[in-house]
């Protein structure tokens, strides 16, 4: 029980891309949470050039998913797993527990009084949601999601579509979280429910 005390306290977030995960996730810390760990960020340091899983990657996609300076090209390599589903299957079975041990790294950091936010797409599915007091998930319109896509990764639209129609439907884990943040509105609007949402997760631990 000691170790669970001192362990931070854990929101996790969700929500499907380009949902507007990493605005909520920085007014957290506006709010007062400690760190902001985002999932994508520690794949990003893992597709560098020269790191084992960017080795893993290269050997199993072909030398087509790596940039001229040795990284994973990430836009190559989604054009390839966002099409095909075993092929992300695959992918995901070599990242994911990299991803696992470097998430768990930046958790240790962590004062044990401090609340950490943990920002990951697949936060449902993989095991990281386990380590999360509260989970969130954000969520937007379909129509605002293609949008940002299109202008944030510079895809085309059959490309973004592509994306978007390989994510899990968002009405079969809304059961799963606690909290469900509407980020279709103004950012104005998404603030006021996150510090609500910021406050209902402070008090439970007030006493």
């Amino acid at each position: 029980m000691g170790n669970i005390l001192r362990m931070p306290r854990i929101i996790g977030i969700t929500g499907n891309i380009a949902c507007g995960k990493t605005a909520v996730g920085h007014m957290l810390l506006e709010l007062g949470a400690e760190r902001y760990i985002d999932a994508d960020a520690a794949v990003h340091r893992l597709y560098q050039s020269g790191q084992p899983i960017a080795v893993k990657v290269a050997e199993v996609f072909g030398p087509s998913v790596v940039a001229p300076n040795g990284s994973i090209d990430r836009k190559a390599l989604g054009e390839l797993v966002f099409r095909d589903r075993e092929a992300m299957r695959r992918l995901e079975a070599i990242v994911h527990p990299a991803v696992g041990e470097a998430l768990a790294k930046e958790l240790a950091s962590v004062s044990s009084s401090g609340i950490a936010v943990l920002d990951a797409v697949k936060l449902l599915e993989g095991g990281s949601g386990n380590l999360s007091q509260s989970k969130w998930m954000v969520v937007c319109t379909v129509e605002q999601e293609l949008a940002r896509l299109i202008a944030r990764n510079r895809l085309s639209e059959e490309e973004a579509w592509a994306r978007i129609r390989s994510q899990p439907s968002v009405a079969d884990r809304l059961p799963l979280v606690d909290e469900v943040i509407d980020n279709s509105g103004s950012l104005e609007n998404t603030r006021k429910q996150v510090a609500a949402a910021f406050d209902r997760f402070s008090k439970q631990f007030s006493a």
